[in-house]
């Protein structure tokens, strides 16, 4: 069972940049599809990001696209998340999460979640 490990949240200001990071303990990483979903207070766990086994295929909610990239080393087992243009609306504890088939973008597809990492951003 793989098991995830978030990292790189922190409390920004509108604008501003942040790198997540996913860390998998897992020697068949390149096996899974890797997400990002995040949770506001008082709201549902939504979708953020996607990416494919081999990072050949990505999505990405309307509400990120063109500001936020997932990207992935499988070498080192890791799952990023750049997020740049931050707005307010961005905060949310960031969970990764990791499925067994090609891709995903539906929480209910994914068996493994990382404990999260909150990211703040002020206006």
């Amino acid at each position: 069972q793989v098991q995830l490990v978030e990292s790189g949240g922190g409390l920004v200001q509108a604008g501003d940049s942040l790198r997540l990071s996913c860390a998998a303990s897992t020697r068949t990483f390149s096996s899974y599809g890797m997400g990002w979903f995040r949770q506001a207070p008082g709201k549902e766990r939504e979708f953020v990001a996607a990416i494919s086994w081999r990072a050949r295929i990505t999505y990405y909610a309307d509400s990120v696209k063109g500001r936020f990239t997932i990207s992935r080393d499988n070498a080192k087992n890791t799952v990023y998340l750049q997020m740049n243009s931050l707005k307010p609306e961005d905060t949310a504890a960031y969970y990764c999460a990791a499925t067994l088939k090609v891709v995903a973008n539906i929480p209910n597809e994914y068996n493994t979640w990382g404990q999260g990492t909150q990211v703040t951003v002020s206006s």
